[in-house]
Order: structure tokens, then sequence, then C-alpha cells
């Protein structure tokens, strides 16, 4: 077990601490990383995103829907405590609420999910498709919410005065039309459209995306160890109390929604064990490339990297009894 979860978490380590080291050692300037945030955001990561999503059957989406519940409830929760939390009791903007939020509330599927249940459950095309319907889950169902605030951020510095609710239609937009909203939901609907139609998804098209979304684990780690490089890390009670919320309560609200909705033992095993997943790197980089600096979002970030260790075999043992 401590071997399957260093084996996780070693590629995550040792790229953030080469962009780290970079940033530190001026290789690359860590106070100007707006070049590399461009290609991941607009480029690298949609179209790793648009890939999983178009890849994925729609049958198998539609049959993973009790998965999808799990994982869309316990995540909206989590990042609506956080963000109230935040704002009301932390005086925190609510740009910088919204990126620790996202970035508590938000799994880190993409670098962990597979290798984890691929630990617990052996590898299978079943254990892929809940690995991709989770990335899936969370840049179509959660990332909108977070850009829709900074947007909002970014209208009222420019003095555009106006309720929420008045400027929502327009957040929409502005948050759907960005490659990194627009990629996954495009994938949903070619998977919807290729799957009615029966037709399989061209080889070509894949062959030609593949290698620029393959880059998109690696620029992203790369880039959060290069901004991290640029602060001054403080490990305070908002970032101990993140880390708690997201490797130990978050779960137990997964965990409740099984039980609360009856769902099948295994299917619930996997989407708490997704939801345990330590703190992901979405917010920190959506919050850079806005230009907001969360200290206590990166600090979370790292924490909930470190208590991964512990936290994810507690969870894997507990929820062992599940399906016993």
């Amino acid at each position: 077990m401590t071997y399957l979860i260093i084996k996780a978490l070693a590629p995550i380590i040792v790229i953030m601490l080469l962009g780290f080291w970079a940033g530190k050692s001026k290789l690359v300037d860590n106070s100007n990383v707006s070049l590399l945030n461009i290609f991941l955001m607009d480029f690298a990561l949609p179209c790793a995103l648009f890939l999983a999503t178009i890849q994925t059957p729609w049958d198998g989406i539609v049959s993973q829907l009790p998965l999808i519940a799990v994982l869309t409830l316990s995540m909206w929760l989590a990042y609506g405590a956080i963000y109230l939390a935040a704002v009301r009791f932390c005086g925190k903007s609510s740009q910088d609420a919204a990126v620790l939020a996202l970035t508590v509330a938000l799994p880190n599927y993409a670098a962990l999910g597979l290798p984890i249940l691929n630990g617990v459950f052996g590898e299978s095309t079943g254990i892929s498709l809940n690995v991709a319907i989770s990335i899936s889950c969370g840049a179509v169902l959660m990332t909108p919410l977070c850009l829709m605030m900074l947007e909002a951020g970014q209208a009222a510095q420019r003095g555009q005065q106006a309720s929420f609710s008045s400027l929502l239609p327009r957040l929409v937009y502005l948050s759907f039309k960005k490659p990194i909203v627009f990629g996954p939901l495009a994938g949903v609907a070619g998977a919807a459209i290729l799957g009615a139609a029966h037709i399989t998804i061209p080889e070509l098209l894949i062959v030609t995306m593949k290698p620029l979304a393959a880059a998109a684990l690696a620029a992203a780690l790369f880039l959060t160890g290069v901004i991290l490089s640029a602060r001054k890390l403080k490990i305070n009670a908002q970032v101990l109390a993140g880390t708690v919320v997201k490797n130990i309560v978050q779960p137990l609200i997964a965990w409740g929604i099984v039980l609360l909705f009856g769902i099948d033992p295994v299917t619930g095993r996997i989407g708490i064990l997704l939801i345990a997943l330590s703190a992901g790197f979405f917010g920190v980089v959506f919050g850079n490339r806005f230009g907001v600096e969360s200290p206590d979002a990166e600090g979370a970030l790292l924490v909930s990297t470190g208590a991964f260790v512990v936290t994810i075999p507690l969870f894997i043992v507990l929820t062992s009894a599940m399906v016993a």
C-alpha cells in the first residue's frame, strides 16, 4: 500500500519540485508565467479534457450517473462551504475565496485517480471510465463556478457596478467560451453525437491531438511549482482547515451521499476514494491566470498532498468493509 501511494505521488512531487527549482534559480521567470499559463489553459489542458471526454462512451456516461451524483454533490457542497466561510469569516475577496474553494473542492483526479483506483481494484476498462468521468465532472461541473467568480471580480475592478444575478448571463458566456471549459463540453457533446450515430472516433483526430494532451499534466505540475517558487508559503489555520476539509470531511460527505441515496457498494467506494484524493492544481493555476494570488490555496495544495499519504490508506481500509 505504501509503495502504491508513493508511486502515485512521485511524479507530482518531482515535477513540481523541478518547476520550483526552475523558478527559484531563475531559469524560468517566476514573476511572469503568462506564456506557460496560456499554453496550459488555452491549449494543452483543453485538448486533454476534450480527448478524455470524447473517448468516454456515451452509454458509459449514462450508466455512471450514480457516480456522477456522488462526485458532483461532494464537490459542490465542499466548494460552497469553503467559499462562504472564506468570505464571511476570513474576510477574503470573492476571487481569493473562489480560488481557495476550487483548490479544496476539486480533487487531483488527473494525476492520482488512475494509479490509486488501479491499485485498489486492479486495471480494467471500467476503472479508466470512472476516472475519465471524474475528470469530466470536474471540468464541466466545477471549474465554471470558479471562472464565473473570477470574471465577476474582474468586472468589478473595471468599474462595472451591478448585482451578480444581473451579470450572470454574461459571466456564464465568458466562462463557457474559454477553452478550458469549452474543450470538455465539446467532448461530451461529441461523445453523445458519435454514440447516437454509432460512429467511432476518427483515429486521425486522436493521433493529432494526443501529443499536446499528453503534455498537459506535466505542464500543469511544472507551472504550479514555478508559481509556488515566487511565493512565501505560510501554514496557518485556513490552510490546515482546508486540508482537513479536503482530505477528511469531503470524503465523509461523499460517504453520506452514498448511504443517503442507497448507491451500490462498489460504485460508492469508487466515488469515496476519488473524492478522498488530495487537492488539485486547477485553483492555483486559474488564480494565476486572473492575477489572483491565494497563499492559503497554495498552502492547502501542498499540505493536502503531503497529508494524502496518511489519509488515503485510511479511507481505503475503511471503505473495504463496503464490499466485503
